[in-house]
C-alpha cells in the first residue's frame, strides 16, 4: 500500500513537472503561431507523460495543458483552437501510455506507441475541430485538415520522433525508468 502510494505521488510530481514544461516551452518559439505549429512544443512533454508517467496521467496533462495555456498566456486561442488541442493532446497521452504499457519495453515500441498515438491524436484533433467549426458555420475541408495535421507539422513530428525515444532510452540507460 505504502509503494503504490509513493508511485501515485511520485506521478502526480513528475505529471506537474510535465505541464509546467508544457507552459513554458512554447515560449521558445516566441509566441509566434506559425512556429508553435510547426514544431509543436506542447506536444512533447504530454507524449513523454504519457510514457512516464501512464495513460491516466497523460491523458490528464493533455487535455489541462492547451486549456490553461490558452486562459494564462492567450495562446492558443480558447475556440477553437486550444479545444480541439485539448482532445488531441488527451489522445496523445492515452494513446503513448496504453500502448507503451501494452508491448514490451523494448526501444523499438517507443517508435511504435508514438506512431500510433499521432495517428489516432491527430484523428481526433481532426473530428474535434471539424465539429466545433460547423457550430459556428465553418468547415474543415480534407485539404485543410491534410495540410494542418501533417504537413505544417512534419518538422514537429521528426523532432518528436528524435527527442522522445533518446529521452526514454537515456532514461532507461540511468535506470531513472524502467
Amino acid at each position: 500500500m505504502k509503494n503504490t502510494y509513493r508511485s501515485n505521488i511520485l506521478k502526480l510530481t513528475l505529471s506537474a513537472m510535465f505541464m509546467a514544461i508544457g507552459l513554458v516551452l512554447p515560449l521558445l518559439t516566441g509566441q509566434i503561431k506559425t512556429i508553435g505549429n510547426m514544431l509543436l512544443p506542447m506536444h512533447i512533454p504530454v507524449m513523454l507523460c504519457g510514457l512516464i508517467c501512464g495513460w491516466y496521467y497523460g491523458a490528464a496533462v493533455g487535455f489541462i495543458l492547451p486549456i490553461l495555456r490558452s486562459v494564462t498566456f492567450g495562446m492558443p486561442e480558447l475556440y477553437p483552437s486550444a479545444l480541439a488541442m485539448a482532445f488531441e493532446l488527451m489522445t496523445y497521452g492515452l494513446a503513448v501510455g496504453v500502448m507503451y504499457s501494452l508491448l514490451p519495453k523494448k526501444n523499438i515500441n517507443i517508435y511504435v506507441s508514438l506512431l500510433t498515438s499521432m495517428v489516432v491524436g491527430r484523428a481526433v484533433w481532426g473530428v474535434v475541430y471539424a465539429a466545433l467549426l460547423s457550430v459556428s458555420g465553418d468547415a474543415l475541408t480534407w485539404k485543410i485538415f491534410i495540410s494542418s495535421a501533417f504537413l505544417k507539422a512534419f518538422p514537429g513530428i521528426i523532432l518528436q520522433f528524435i527527442i522522445i525515444p533518446a529521452l526514454m532510452i537515456f532514461l532507461k540507460k540511468i535506470k531513472l525508468i524502467k
